[in-house]
């Protein structure tokens, strides 16, 4: 009873203590803040719920279990930290992303590759991960390379379809101004086109941060030495680990949201003239 007390005042708190910055100017703390303070009280609710009706801690362990795992476990969780993201996921996202780059300028420079090649993009973005990771590992073996794979073929096509509707994004009126100052193709695009284009580019950078890790996981359910986020929850599941599976959640959530945090940053700094980075 205790427990389920200490759930509905932690709530109390929370909701009351967010009313109140609701209600304050904004600034740039408050903002911080009450995303801080929603998820402490949601971690306080949850462990008061989990001991107020003492739920099986196979079927949902408390915040407090899932820490003392995460504590004890910093090697195991590093090491698939490791496998996942560095060698899966960041190298399949800058294989990615690097080359949908490349080639949205061709299909830009190549009219007609516009009409055949993004047709069949829509395509294979809306083919489902999980029927073609279980293809790429048996293509690319059981290491990170098969992730790296499945990781391609995830962030090719929205980066592919984001950049070229970005450098079509300067109107038709300014590419006429450039030709009147006897601008080529090249020199319009350095100068003009992908300034332009940079609102767009970091949109399908930041939607290939969260593809990036969710399709290096997924992968590694179908295939992985014996390390790895996805081998490691797939296999605690079957041993009813869920501690340790909560614990790599975690490490996931943490390492995707810096990951979108890192590219957020890095768009601001560049595209810091555009009218939705303005204060």
């Amino acid at each position: 009873m205790a427990w389920l007390v200490f759930a509905v005042a932690a709530w109390i708190a929370g909701y009351s203590f967010n009313v109140w910055l609701s209600r304050r100017p904004p600034s740039r703390w408050a903002s911080l803040a009450a995303p801080i303070v929603f998820g402490i009280t949601l971690i306080a609710v949850w462990e008061g719920v989990v001991r107020g009706f003492e739920i099986n801690q196979v079927l949902l362990p408390a915040p407090t279990v899932i820490a003392a795992r995460f504590v004890t476990s910093t090697e195991i969780l590093w090491v698939d930290f490791v496998q996942t993201v560095f060698k899966g996921a960041l190298s399949g996202y800058i294989i990615g992303c690097g080359a949908a780059f490349l080639i949205a300028i061709a299909v830009d420079r190549f009219p007609f590759l516009q009409r055949g090649l993004l047709p069949v993009g829509n395509f294979v973005a809306a083919l489902p991960v999980i029927g073609m990771a279980p293809i790429l590992v048996m293509w690319f073996g059981f290491d990170w390379q098969s992730k790296a794979a499945v990781v391609v073929v995830m962030v090719f096509f929205p980066m592919l379809v984001n950049t070229v509707q970005g450098l079509q994004a300067s109107d038709s009126m300014q590419r006429d101004l450039m030709r009147t100052y006897g601008a080529g193709y090249w020199r319009t695009l350095a100068k003009l086109r992908l300034p332009a284009a940079m609102p767009f580019i970091f949109n399908g950078l930041k939607i290939g941060t969260t593809l990036a890790l969710i399709g290096a996981i997924v992968a590694e359910f179908f295939g992985s030495p014996v390390r790895g986020m996805g081998f490691r929850i797939s296999t605690s599941i079957g041993q009813l680990a869920l501690d340790l599976v909560w614990a790599e959640i975690v490490v996931a959530a943490i390492a995707g949201s810096a990951f979108y945090g890192l590219m957020a940053m890095v768009e601001r700094t560049v595209t810091f003239w555009h009218p939705s980075q303005r204060k």
